[in-house]
Formats: C-alpha cells, structure tokens, sequence
C-alpha cells in the first residue's frame, strides 16, 4: 500500500526509534527566555497559534527543529526524542536566574498524525489555517501543510485523552503505521532535524523559512546574524528538493553531482521507504547540481536521485 492509495488515515507516532519527544518550558519568564533562543517569534503567540521554529548554533547551524505550541500555562516543544536530552541540557545552560522550567514530559503525551478529509467526522471543530490549533477535549489539534492537496493534522494529547480518542478514530479512520505519516511529512515537504544531521544546515538551506520557520524581525538568538545574512545577502545557492531513489538512505548520507563528483553537493535530510526497493527523501544540496548532470547517492556512482515538484515555491530573498 502506499500514501497515495490511501486518503484517509491516523499513525500513532512512538515509533521506538523515531517517535516525537515533547519537551515543556513553564514559569512566569519562559515565553520571553524561549524567545531569545530560537528563529521564531515566542512573546507574541497565542494558544490557538503553532509555529515551527529552529534552535541554532553561534554559527547559525540548525541543532534541533521543532513544532511549537502554548498551553494556558506551559510551552510545549514536539522534536525528535533522540535529540531531546541535549537540547534541554543546552537549554539549561542558559536559564540562569530566569524563571523557567524545563521538563521532559514525552511520558505523559501522544502524538497521532491525521490525515484525511474525514478527520473532520472524528472532531466537532478544525483549525482551518496551517499551524493554528483548536483545543479540544481530546488534546490540542494543529493544522499542518497539506500534502498532495490533503488536510493533515497532529493531535497533542495526554495518554487519558488518548484512550477516549482512539475509538473515535478507529471508527472513521484506518490505522496505518507511522511510516506514512512521516512520507506525508515529506510530500508536504517538511524536514525534521535529527542527531544525524545536527549542525548541518543554515535554516535556508532546508527551505525552513519558507515554512514560516524563521521571523527576521524578532531581534536577536544564538545564530541570528548568520541566517539573516543567508537571506539578504544574495541568491540562495543550496536549496532542499524531494526525490526518489533506490534503496533506504538514512538521514545524512551525502549526495554526489555526475558534474564534480570529488565533493558532496549535498545531503540527504530525512527519507522513508515508499516501496519495498525505493525510498521518498528531501535533500539538501546545490541548486546548480540537481540542475545540470546527475546526481548520485552515496557515492559519485551511487542511485541517481530522480527529483520530484515540492508543493511549495522555492523563493529567493527579497
């Protein structure tokens, strides 16, 4: 079966090796302390709002990529939960005398990814706009980016919301694992950043901008200076693309151009199998490599990445 065949599914997301962490910043200062850590605007959102937003190096290379959302009175980061213990280390680092807390509390949510036009008969209300939320009793669900023109959701709920939850599911949606949750992912083109490919890619580099991953007008964070000089010093020159290859590449494996085949021209993002021989991937290389010649996994003669339209326009900056 694949993601094409089907229109209308739900994934438990707790993969063992690749389920989501969730990671809470509570206390009277955390929105403003989050708010000077990362590329998005964190002071000024409200409970009906999701953001993805990017935690960076001092040289503006992305350490985590992550799905923001706010409670009443906690702040909640959706990232890789392989990844999470260091970047709520670093995190601590920084809190100093700040009131804030940090807490690991991936234990007490789920996370299910929604796929369909018929996730509308299992919710009473839906967020109509990419990264907004609806509180409903069965814990917060966001809006994503379409893929394939289909609705995509994520519903955030503690393990007692979940029980209430999965026969509402279960009677209008098809559980499917949670590989295809993450090929929608990939359709919509979205990347995930994982230990893999940590310090890796300047936010541009992997379109995050584009997703509204990034506000240039929120004043200083680790980085900042580094990715707005990527966005306004010149034409972009990496990019990421979706492509179809032979075989299961995993994520940071380096991609070669048939046109200077002694370097990498890029590397591979995220990749999931979509056949049992073929995988989907976002890759993150030079424009001028997926351009002219071949490009190759692995190695200078490895499967040739055949690449495939993003549902979105790759911008340059203004």
């Amino acid at each position: 079966m694949t993601l094409t065949a089907v229109n209308n599914f739900y994934a438990l997301l707790d993969d063992a090796d690749q389920a989501p962490g969730t990671l809470a910043l509570s206390g009277e200062e955390a929105a403003s302390f989050l708010h000077n850590q990362i590329t998005n605007d964190v002071e000024h959102m409200t409970p009906a709002d999701a953001r993805l937003a990017a935690y960076c190096s001092p040289k503006g290379r992305m350490l985590a990529s992550f799905l923001l959302v706010k409670t009443a009175d906690t702040l909640l980061l959706q990232l890789p939960a392989q990844i999470l213990p260091a970047i709520q280390k670093r995190l601590q680092m920084f809190v100093m005398r700040s009131k804030v807390k940090l807490a690991d509390v991936s234990a007490d949510w789920r996370s299910i990814g929604l796929f369909g036009p018929a996730v509308a008969d299992v919710f009473s209300q839906l967020p109509a706009q990419p990264y907004t939320v609806i509180h409903d009793s069965c814990g917060l669900l966001i809006r994503l980016p379409d893929a394939d023109d289909i609705p995509r959701y994520l519903c955030i709920a503690h393990t007692g919301q979940l029980e209430a939850l999965l026969p509402r599911l279960r009677l209008h949606l098809q559980e499917l694992p949670a590989t295809f949750w993450r090929l929608s992912e990939l359709r919509a083109g979205v990347p995930h950043i994982t230990q893999a490919t940590q310090e890796q890619f300047v936010p541009q580099m992997i379109n995050f901008e584009l997703l509204g991953g990034v506000n240039f007008k929120k004043g200083c964070y680790p980085g900042q200076e580094i990715v707005a000089r990527s966005q306004y010093l010149g034409k972009l020159k990496r990019r990421m693309l979706l492509a179809r290859v032979a075989g299961s590449p995993a994520p940071g494996t380096e991609v070669f151009s048939s046109l200077d085949p002694e370097q990498p021209c890029g590397m591979i993002v995220n990749a999931e199998l979509e056949s049992a021989d073929a995988s989907l991937c976002l890759v993150a290389l030079k424009l001028d490599a997926a351009q002219e010649g071949t490009v190759h996994m692995g190695s200078p003669d490895g499967a040739v990445l055949q690449f495939a339209p993003l549902p979105y326009p790759l911008t340059d900056p203004a």
